[in-house]
């Protein structure tokens, strides 16, 4: 019996592995090449990837909020890294200066929420992510990444056209991956995202062939500033704060993830476990802005491969986790995987983010809405939404210390939520609309007639 549980363990512990791979991947490749890094460097930020989401997610297990939920690089901070490098030439700024200012604004941030969880702040500040807030919060998110991703898989970041052939063959990969998600068998659907890069991966290669990667000049695993050094370049005020806005907005997702999986656990967090998950955090996230990795979050997303493997035990997870550090020690590792196509990685995490528009929804289930009140999301994530959509180059003449604010729609649009949302008296305008809707749907009543008197005269 006991070596049918240690198989039983290492078999879930390799399906935690693929999941924390798989998620962890592309991260670093995206963010090297947005930093126009070389490839030998692009190959260390992946092992250091590898490495500190591992330990992170070890640490969380064990004295951070204790549940079985990956710690990974964070989807908000991502979206605002991207978005940053490249509006650095509307901006007038260097890649080096951009990072440095980032760094700056990570490692404060990140002091910030170290301060917040030995103060225990998380357990008070859980009120202000209302399902509405959260809402708008997990679907301006997935906008921004699925944007990414689209952008990512056509191509369109390093060319400004598409190739048709490529855009059939990544087409091809969606179609896979949807496939194996939607009608695959049952043990191949937690494995889509992995099936779905190696297989396109195999293919992309044969058809259109790969460039040889040199890893000259990959430097030492653990070289700080690969960003850009904070005491070599001059700093953006605009840049720092906000990064460090980031950081805090960014606690957002830990919230998601611990509410939305207390019905899985059987309990709802307990204050020392907000405590223990922010201070966490913020420590990975000191250690992610000095060493070039995209800071830290506890992952929501992590819910729905829990829903559908119903892998609740800590052993498997720290096995999966424990995995995915040793490959990180092993460079040789680290090097290959950075020759993964881009739009191949980017087309499989289209598809797998598909997902987060049920996670946003899921947050208004049993909420109903008037024609006044369904401004309470609709204004915040549309403005966030559409402010998306607008190119770098247009806030030239905001000036510099806001542009970074002004021009993300992501930041703007959770801004707006938290703001809309508790400083506008919106269950008072409920509960107004309700009277008046009852009102309108109660019968008149009948005028009273008099009797006939014919009538009269019979009853005298």
């Amino acid at each position: 019996m006991e070596q049918q549980g240690a198989v039983k363990h290492t078999l879930a512990g390799i399906q935690w592995l693929f999941f924390m791979f798989a998620n962890t991947i592309v991260i670093p490749l995206t963010i090297g090449h947005a930093f126009d890094l070389s490839s030998g460097d692009i190959a260390t930020s992946i092992q250091r990837a590898f490495i500190l989401t591992g330990t992170a997610s070890l640490l969380q297990v064990w004295i951070g909020h204790r549940w079985i939920l990956l710690e990974g690089q964070s989807g908000l901070w991502w979206g605002v890294i991207i978005s940053l490098c490249a509006s650095a030439p509307s901006m007038g700024l260097s890649l080096p200066e951009v990072g440095a200012s980032m760094i700056t604004g990570i490692v404060l941030s990140g002091i910030t929420i170290i301060v917040m969880g030995l103060f225990g702040v998380g357990d008070r500040i859980k009120k202000w992510f209302t399902p509405h807030v959260m809402f708008v919060i997990i679907f301006l998110i997935a906008s921004q990444l699925i944007f990414i991703f689209a952008k990512g898989m056509l191509g369109l970041n390093a060319e400004a056209t598409v190739h048709p052939m490529t855009s059939l063959f990544i087409l091809a990969v969606i179609v896979l991956v949807l496939l194996l998600t939607l009608a695959g068998p049952a043990k191949l659907r937690n494995f889509a995202i992995l099936i779905g890069i190696i297989v396109g991966w195999i293919f992309y290669t044969l058809i259109f062939g790969t460039e040889a990667q040199s890893f000259d000049g990959g430097g030492q695993l653990w070289t700080p500033f690969t960003w850009g050094s904070p005491w070599e370049v001059p700093l953006n005020g605009g840049i720092v704060a906000v990064t460090y806005l980031t950081g805090l907005l960014n606690l957002s997702n830990t919230m998601a993830a611990m509410k939305g999986s207390a019905q899985l656990f059987g309990s709802e967090p307990a204050p020392r476990q907000y405590r223990g998950g922010f201070i966490v955090t913020g420590f990975m996230n000191i250690l992610a802005g000095i060493f070039g990795v995209v800071p830290y979050g506890t992952y929501a997303s992590t819910i729905g491969f829990l829903q559908a493997t119903r892998i609740l035990n800590r052993i498997p997870f720290m096995i999966g986790a424990s995995g995915l550090i040793l490959f990180g020690f092993v460079p040789q590792l680290a090097e290959f995987f950075s020759t993964l196509p881009l739009t191949v990685g980017n087309a499989v995490l289209f598809v797998a983010y598909l997902s987060m528009m049920n996670s946003a929804l899921t947050q208004l289930r049993g909420i109903t809405f008037t024609s006044r009140t369904i401004y309470r999301v609709a204004l915040p994530a549309f403005i966030g939404l559409s402010w998306m959509t607008f190119p770098s180059t247009v806030w030239t003449e905001v000036p510099l210390l806001i542009q970074p604010l002004i021009s993300n729609g992501l930041l703007l649009g959770i801004i707006l939520t938290l703001l809309v949302n508790h400083l506008i008296p919106w269950d008072r305008m409920e509960e107004q609309d309700r009277k008046e809707s009852q009102k309108a749907e109660k019968p008149e009543k009948p005028e009273k007639t008099e009797k006939p008197a014919i009538a009269e005269a019979k009853s005298g």
